[in-house]
Parts: C-alpha cells; structure tokens; sequence
C-alpha cells in the first residue's frame, strides 16, 4: 500500500485583474481609509465565471497529467450558484467523469477546502475542486481584499508529490464575518478581536497536537500556509505557532486577493510549485475554528508535471482600470442593456438533460471510417467524402486546443461585456465548431489566434435564477500548459 498524499494539483485564476489604486480613485471620496490597501491588483471572474466554473478548469489542470480517473469529487465553495442543485454534478458532468463518480458539495464556512482534505479517505482517488466568487460590497475593505480564483487536489493513495502527515481540526463559533441567504455581501466585523482572540488562541490549539502526534517541531516547518486576508493575521499565526515569520507561504495580496475557500488550496498549489523534496508544509484554515494538516514532499516534487502553473497565471493577467466594468462583471450594478438583453431565456431541462454530455462535457464524434471528429455526434458523418452511418464514437472536444478560423466583434448584439465575439474554431486533430469567444479584449483576437476552451456561462436567465453553462474559446491561460 502506497502513502496517501497529492497526487496532482492545479488552479485557476481569472484574467482579469482590477487595479486597487483605481478602486481607490472611485471610492476614495467616501472611504479615505482603504488607502492602505489601494495596491497592487486583484482578481476579478468575468460576467460568464462562477464558482463552478472556476472550479472546472482548477479541476481541469489537475487532472491535465493525472493517470488516475477520480471516483469521487468533492465541490467546495460558499458561493455556489445553486441553493438546491447539486453543484459538484455540473462540475462532474464538465469534466466528463463516470456517472458512477461521487459527488458532494461542501460549504458553509471558509474551511470547507481543508475541510475537505481532512475528510478524504485512503480509497481510490477524490478530486478536490474548490473556487468562490465572494460578493463584495463597493468601497468595503473586502473589496479591496477579496480575489476570485479556484483551486483543485486529486489526493489518494501511490505515489505523492506531497504525503499527507497527519490532520487535526477544532471548532468555535466565532463570528468574524457572515452572509445569509437573504444578504447580498458579508458583514464583517472588527478585524483586531478576531485575530487576537481566532486566529493567535485556535491556531496552537489546533497545530500543537498534531506536531506533537508527528514528531515534528514547528522549526522543522519549511512552509506555513496562513490562508487569512491581512498579512499583519498571518505574522500573528506565525509568532503564536513558534513559526519564523520568513518561513510564511505568500498570502497572494499583491496579484490575487483573498479567494475564499479557495484560498488555502491556492496557498498550497503556490508552496509545492517552489518546494523541494523533503520540506515540512504546514496548512491552517480558519472559519469557526481551525483546520491544521501536515504534509511532508517526496522526491516526486521536483520532477512534478503540474509545477509553475499558478505563478504562469499570475503573470498573465489584464489590469482593468474602469472601477463599473468591475462591479458590471460581479453584478453590483444594474445597467441598461437595452431591448435586446429583454428576450425570454427559459432552459428546456428535458433537453438539457438528453444532451448533458454534449453540452457539459462537449463531446462530440469521431467517424470510425474516415477518422473525422465532429461536434455534435450524429449517426452520418459529416464528411461529404464517407458519409458513414452509425460509425462514431464518442470524441471529447473540451481538452483539444484549436485556432480561430473566423471572428466577428459584434457591437449590436446583447452581452454582458460588450462586443459579443463569435466565430469558427478550427481544432488540433480535426473538427469545426462555431462559437462563443472569451477574454478577448476588443483588437485582440485575429486570423489563427491559439485558443482553448474554457467551461464558461453560456447564458443567465434573470427571470427565474438559472445558469446555463457551455464552452467557448479562450486565449491560452499561462497555466501549466500554457
């Protein structure tokens, strides 16, 4: 029996970035205080991003050089965009998994990343896959400290990058912020009590056993991930843990931001990219008590194929500049997008449901006769050379990379991040589609441009709260695969 540990990781952050000193600008007029945190930028999800979204392609880089189909995945967010649907069936039914996967959904506190890797059992493999888009209220300090981002662990037994030591968790009530289900943003309260009676009293109670369980003492600690919004909290966790403050895994304020559940996983996926083999990595969480797992890196880190994907991503960001296309993009404004965006957008779920895979897993065709892939799967190939019947099998255009064939940026058409742009998508290996593309600023996309796809909202009906969800072609994202 192998130890139990990470097998892969990966992560995903948005392009897009919202200059801080620009917040400032806009708000600064009301609240003079948060010049403080006007530096550097954050993350922001497109109109088209949620949490499940995020989650999907975080998910999708950690399983890029798996070997191993997880049989069960575990979604773990607070900003989920379903209520009473399960969440982690739309990020199965994105990655193509098997309908005998299991799949849950974890929420309800900022823990429910770690919360998760503490829960998962030696048997099989379990995808982890956590991302948040926190809403956030205009000039609030978590606005200016939130980031969205995802990230995803595919955690059994073999040979890990990073073996999995030893877990310990404590709860406690402790209210530092909250949101309800009738409640738009979190309420937040004073920063200094939390930190002084949460993060300095729950982190020794939590971590002590479990060092002394192992062996360890907290100067053997390489790494510390103190996944908390202020860097002033995570030099608190460090001092009371006994951990040298320099031995602190980057927080990510300056290019990211908070991510939410998403956070410590982000924090770890940042720390195995720079370890070596050996090193002691401490993970905490907070969120009504305190989650502590230890891990230690094998010799498999260092040759790891998932290295470097989110300092990659990091660098390829957009700076947004114009503080409404920010609140446009997380709906913290109501613009009017005239007659056009007023059309009836009701989904037909029982044809959603009989082209789940096509729609969700974007799995087309091949013809078994002439080798031509096509989306979507029918009983004749396209091919006007075969023609075949009955000749295909299955063919999953998600994962294939493609150029664009032809484009148009369309000014008169509705969309939520003006223009609308569309066109044909030739793919590697063989296939057309046309469609929908994505974070392509407007004079950016040409004739041949490299694309991937990305599992994005497809459309939002307004009227009744449902996010349909498809593929569309992206520039390539600077992640571990480029």
């Amino acid at each position: 029996m192998g130890s139990v540990g990470i097998l892969n990781y990966g992560a995903y952050i948005p392009r897009r970035r919202m200059s801080r000193p620009a917040i400032l600008d806009a708000v600064g007029w009301a609240q003079p205080g948060l010049k403080g945190l006007a530096k550097g930028a954050r993350t922001f999800a497109a109109w088209d991003e949620d949490a499940i979204t995020m989650a999907v392609e975080a998910a999708r880089n950690a399983l890029a050089s798996a070997t191993i189909v997880p049989d069960t995945l575990c979604f773990a967010s607070t900003t989920a965009p379903f209520l009473d649907r399960l969440n982690a069936g739309v990020v199965a039914a994105a990655l193509d998994l098997p309908p005998e996967c299991h799949v849950f959904d974890m929420a309800g506190s900022q823990r429910a990343g770690s919360s998760a890797l503490i829960a998962t059992k030696p048997r099989g493999a379990t995808l982890i896959a956590s991302a948040d888009k926190r809403p956030t209220k205009p000039a609030s300090p978590m606005e200016m400290l939130s980031g969205d981002a995802g990230a995803a662990m595919l955690i059994g037994e073999g040979e890990p990058l990073a073996e999995i030591i030893g877990c310990n968790s404590i709860y406690a009530d402790l209210v530092d912020h909250y949101r309800t289900a009738g409640t738009t943003a979190d309420y937040g309260l004073e920063d200094r009590w939390y930190r002084d009676e949460g993060l300095a009293k729950f982190a020794p109670r939590a971590v002590a056993p479990l060092l002394d369980r192992a062996g360890v003492s907290a100067r053997d600690i390489s790494r510390l991930i103190a996944p908390v919004a202020h860097s002033a909290h995570a030099v608190a966790i460090a001092e009371a843990l006994g951990v040298g403050a320099d031995r602190l895994a980057d927080g990510l304020f300056a290019s990211c931001g908070h991510s939410g559940v998403a956070h410590s996983l982000l924090m770890l996926a940042t720390a195995l990219d720079a370890a070596r083999a050996g090193e002691w990595i401490l993970l905490t969480a907070f969120g009504q008590g305190c989650d502590a797992v230890l891990l230690r890196t094998t010799d498999a880190i260092d040759a790891a194929s998932c290295r470097g994907g989110v300092a990659n991503q990091l660098a390829n960001a957009r700076v947004e500049e114009n503080y409404i296309r920010f609140l446009a993009a997380a709906g913290g404004v109501d613009i009017d997008w005239g007659m056009r965006a007023e059309r009836d957008n009701r989904t037909a779920q029982t044809v959603a449901f009989d082209k789940s895979r096509d729609i969700y897993g974007f799995v087309g065709g091949i013809c078994g006769a002439c080798s031509t892939p096509q989306f979507p799967k029918s009983r004749r190939c396209v091919n006007p050379d075969c023609s075949a019947l009955d000749t295909q099998t299955d063919y999953r255009f998600a994962d294939k990379r493609g150029a664009v064939k032809s484009f148009t940026e369309d000014w008169m058409a509705f969309t939520r991040e003006p223009p609308l742009i569309y066109g044909n998508v030739s793919f590697d290996g063989g296939g057309n589609a046309f469609m929908e593309m994505c974070d392509f600023a407007s004079g950016e996309i040409a004739i041949g441009s490299p694309v991937r796809m990305n599992f994005r909202i497809k459309d939002i009906d307004g009227a009744r709260g449902f996010h349909r969800y498809f593929w569309k072609a992206a520039p390539p994202s600077g992640g571990r695969d480029g």
